[in-house]
């Protein structure tokens, strides 16, 4: 299996709480879906793909929230290649918070993102690759 992509790295802050005094999901949710889009641009770019692919999210298939996150909390999206498509790229996104010592897993989620000319009107999605998507 490939090593995971840091696509973000984040402190918590007080702002993103919610009543509990834990972070709020959304929060994660903002910054899985951009992880995302960050690690499949990377991976189409490193494997030398259409560099005027802009990623816009299609789906989110799966999150799973495994423990809170706190104020303070160093929380890294760590992202790994799932599979190519024509012109989307699905992702899997590990988040980990990093509290003193301790790395604590906190959610890992599944997402598309597809491939659009942002030049165009349409937004139409492109090819990521000039042949077929290459073999992880």
């Amino acid at each position: 299996m490939p090593e995971p992509y840091t696509a973000i790295q984040i402190v918590m802050m007080p702002k993103h709480t919610n009543p509990h005094g834990t972070i709020f999901g959304g929060v994660l949710l903002a910054n899985i879906d951009m992880a995302g889009a960050i690690g499949a641009q990377h991976e189409v770019q490193i494997r030398g793909g259409n560099s005027r692919a802009a990623f816009v999210t299609v789906a989110i298939n799966r999150v799973e929230f495994k423990k809170p996150v706190l104020v303070g909390d160093v929380v890294k999206f760590r992202t790994t290649l799932v599979k190519f498509g024509r012109t989307s790229v699905t992702m899997h996104i590990d988040v980990v918070a990093e509290r003193g010592a301790e790395t604590i897993p906190v959610t890992d989620a599944e997402a598309v993102f597809v491939g659009v000319d942002l030049s165009t009107p349409e937004r139409k999605p492109v090819a990521l690759f000039s042949d077929n998507p290459p073999a992880m």
